[in-house]
C-alpha cells in the first residue's frame, strides 16, 4: 500500500478532531471553508490508510471518584510468562494501561483507584499473579502534560 500523503487541510482536520472527536464534520467544514464533504472524504481516507484508528472519550475520572493514579513496575520469574500475566492482569478492571517493556521491568502498569487503601487491594491482586516475583509502585502526584497535538504537530513538521 502506498504511503497516504497529508496535506495542511487533513492537518488541520485532525488538529480539531483531537481536540475533539466529537466535532461535527459541518463544523470543521465551516471553520476551513471547505464543504461537509470534503471533510468526510479526508476523514475516511484517513481512516482506510491506517492513519486514523478510531476514536476515543475522554472521561473525567476525578469526578467518577478515581483520582489516584499510580505506575505499577512489574518484575516476573521468566520471561516466557508474559503473556499469561498480561491476562491476568486484562482481567484488572482498575488496570487501564499495561506495556511490555525493556530495562527494569517486564510489564509497566498504570492503574487507577479511588484512594490509597484501594491501590494497594489492586497493586496485590497484581502481586498475587502466578509468576510475578514482585512489584515497585510510583505514584502520580499529577498529570502535568498530556498533550496529544503537540507530537501531531512535530511529525507535521518532519514529514
Amino acid at each position: 500500500m502506498a504511503k497516504f500523503k497529508l496535506d495542511e487541510t487533513d492537518h488541520k482536520i485532525l488538529d480539531m478532531l483531537i481536540e475533539n472527536t466529537r466535532t461535527p464534520f459541518t463544523d470543521i467544514a465551516k471553520n476551513l471553508k471547505i464543504s461537509a464533504g470534503t471533510v468526510h472524504v479526508r476523514v475516511k481516507k484517513m481512516e482506510e490508510s491506517g492513519i486514523i484508528i478510531g476514536s476515543s472519550l475522554t472521561l473525567d475520572y476525578k469526578k467518577l471518584g478515581y483520582a489516584f493514579i499510580a505506575y505499577v513496575g512489574v518484575f516476573l520469574q521468566k520471561t516466557s510468562q508474559t503473556q499469561f500475566v498480561l491476562e491476568r492482569i486484562n482481567e484488572i478492571p482498575y488496570v487501564t494501561v499495561a506495556h511490555v517493556t525493556t530495562g527494569k521491568f517486564n510489564i509497566f502498569c498504570k492503574i487507577r483507584a479511588r484512594d490509597t487503601s484501594h491501590a494497594k487491594e489492586i497493586i496485590y491482586s497484581i502481586d498475587d499473579i502466578e509468576g510475578v516475583t514482585r512489584t515497585e509502585t510510583m505514584i502520580s502526584l499529577e498529570e502535568s502534560i498530556n498533550d496529544k497535538k503537540r507530537l501531531m504537530h512535530t511529525i507535521f513538521k518532519n514529514i
